[in-house]
């Protein structure tokens, strides 16, 4: 199940991936007036209201080490954990999903989140990502992204670890209250999505198609190409079911990851 919340004052909802239930709660599609209003706000929503992503902190050096402890839940998909030590913290590392609805390019930033991107890197090039659907698009107002990287679909599996958030949330003294303020991830951010605090994070993300509004409790590591958004779009522009009791739900138009190649 998804837990939600208000990202700021009802615009937007937590992303999340927990290790419960089925999303799906058996409800019936948005009507198509529905999703039209919900267009035109999302048109007129002023997004100026909101804070803006701090400065990536610098790195301590080079080389990070990084820590993946196993979970009771077992890997949706067979797969081994990332290594830990020595994990670069310079550089892009390129990564090629092509999907039944075209291409998205990534481009993960290992200056953001080192440990997010030695892992996905990892995952991806052991075919963890390989014929997955991405399984939930939201297109509410404040909130427009795509999830993927749940080989079963269900929004609720992931790859037998589990790690701790990076950028923007380490930005933030603990216990700091501008860590729970909402702010804009800009459009053509990859982050990742996560089931609450305490180093949740696994194998599910989400791609921002346009401006959202969320905590800095998701960690960034990457942007989307050009090409990637405009796929992205295209499947979003058919909507979804909204089975999802977080907001929205499956996509309408299917997407496929058939495969995630690492340049």
């Amino acid at each position: 199940m998804f837990r939600t919340m208000a990202a700021a004052a009802g615009v937007g909802l937590v992303l999340t991936a927990t290790a419960c239930s089925s999303d799906d709660d058996g409800s019936t599609s948005s009507t198509t007036s529905a999703k039209a209003a919900a267009t035109t706000e999302q048109q007129e929503l002023d997004m100026s209201g909101y804070g803006t992503l701090p400065a990536v902190p610098a790195a301590s050096g080079p080389t990070v080490s990084c820590e993946y402890p196993s979970t009771p839940q077992q890997a949706a998909k067979p797969v081994d954990a990332p290594a830990t030590t020595d994990v670069s913290t310079e550089g892009i590392a390129a990564v090629t999903l092509t999907t039944t609805q075209g291409t998205i390019g990534l481009n993960l930033d290992r200056a953001e989140a080192p440990c997010t991107v030695n892992s996905f890197v990892s995952l991806a090039a052991q075919g963890y990502f390989d014929d997955t659907d991405c399984h939930r698009i939201v297109t509410s107002p404040g909130l427009q992204v795509l999830q993927c990287g749940d080989p079963t679909a269900q929004g609720t599996g992931g790859p037998g670890y589990r790690f701790a958030n990076e950028y923007p949330t380490t930005a933030y003294a603990a216990n700091d209250p501008a860590a729970q303020q909402p702010m804009v991830y800009p459009r053509g951010t990859i982050a990742m999505a996560n089931s609450g605090p305490g180093g949740t994070n696994g194998s599910q993300f989400f791609l921002v198609y346009e401006d959202s509004v969320l905590p800095p409790q998701y960690t960034i590591f990457g942007t989307i190409s050009d090409e990637g958004l405009a796929t992205i779009e295209k499947v979003a522009a058919a909507g979804d079911d909204g089975s999802m009791p977080a907001g929205g739900g499956k996509p309408n138009t299917p997407i496929t990851i058939e495969t995630a190649s690492v340049a």
